[in-house]
């Protein structure tokens, strides 16, 4: 049968349709390939799954429902879903708030909509959550029993109503679920937006980087085949309906190791041989100063446990970028 991955031309996406056609599913790839970031590295990472056996990527907005249904029509094959769509990003989150509510509200409801109402039903549906749900918590390690109703951003909001909405069609409709909330996904293919692509840009270009609460800031950074792991681990066992609870849960996946962001920046100038030179600023509206990923739920169910250290992860992404531009 097949995969149907949401935002296969993103980061995740792309990792998580590469792993799956190397162990020989099928995947439909879907992705609006829209510019809240650089086009071309979106076509790039598309390119690279065009043309493998058992993929096939159509260009989808996660918002037409149309679009949608027609693509499930033609693919009947379809029986789970990696959803991975979304509007990322915090700070984007004050400049465009309407970006949000479309995508990661009417979005995600669409897709939710499709797994209802697909012939046959889905096996099981992965979807893409956030640590930054946590929001205003402080008790560290952050963890899946955690209360998650202090938001600090926007971004954080849609992501917990994600979640809420994904157990209440559990419960109405049986649609097995899994909620990812991610830790701070770096790792060749990233986003130009995390602070991993922007602080290597623009050292190797000789600028100045921003550094936010003058550098005191902590991070569960977790390397994207890490996440890959998680995913699929997931994805490979669907929970079961058990009397008075539906088949939904929340994982988190990190490294579960939180960093000094100046650390991560110190592992920067060590791939790159260039000094940093930090413009140390405030705290940013909708950031906060610290993530840390408890994962004993997820260890204990699937034996998860990453093994990638910023000090491999980093120079892994630095030598990426370096041959990605030809720097």
């Amino acid at each position: 049968m097949t995969v149907l991955v949401t935002g296969a031309a993103g980061f995740i996406g792309m990792h998580v349709s590469q792993f799956l056609l190397d162990r020989g599913e099928k995947v439909v790839g879907i992705d609006n390939l829209n510019d809240y970031y650089d086009v071309n590295l979106k076509y790039a990472r598309r390119d690279r799954l065009v043309g493998r056996n058992g993929f096939e990527f159509r260009q989808v907005d996660i918002t037409d429902r149309d679009a949608l249904k027609k693509m499930v029509e033609e693919r009947p094959d379809i029986d789970r879903i990696v959803h991975l769509a979304a509007q990322a990003g915090v700070r984007y989150s004050l400049e465009n708030p309407h970006a949000y509510i479309e995508t990661n509200i009417l979005g995600h409801l669409n897709i939710l909509e499709l797994a209802r109402h697909k012939e046959g039903g889905v096996k099981h549906m992965v979807y893409a959550s956030s640590s930054s749900v946590y929001g205003g918590n402080t008790k560290m390690p952050f963890s899946v029993d955690d209360r998650v109703d202090t938001p600090v951003s926007l971004y954080a909001a849609t992501k917990k109503s994600d979640e809420m909405m994904g157990h209440a069609y559990s419960h109405l409709y049986g649609i097995p679920q899994t909620g990812l909330r991610f830790f701070t996904v770096y790792g060749p293919w990233g986003r130009p937006d995390m602070a991993a692509y922007i602080f290597t840009s623009k050292m190797l270009k000789g600028e100045k980087i921003p550094v936010f609460n003058n550098g005191e800031m902590m991070r569960d950074f977790t390397y994207v085949d890490d996440i890959v792991k998680g995913v699929i681990a997931c994805l490979d066992n669907p929970p079961e309906a058990t009397e008075g609870k539906a088949p939904h849960r929340v994982y988190n996946i990190g490294n579960n190791n939180s960093e000094k962001l100046m650390d991560m920046i110190g592992e920067i100038e060590k791939a790159t041989g260039v000094k940093a030179d930090c413009d140390f600023q405030p705290m940013q509206a909708g950031d906060v100063p610290a993530t840390y990923a408890d994962i004993e739920a997820i260890r204990n169910d699937f034996g998860f446990e990453p093994s990638t250290p910023i000090s491999k992860g980093i120079p892994n992404f630095v030598n990426w970028y370096k041959e990605y531009h030809g720097v």
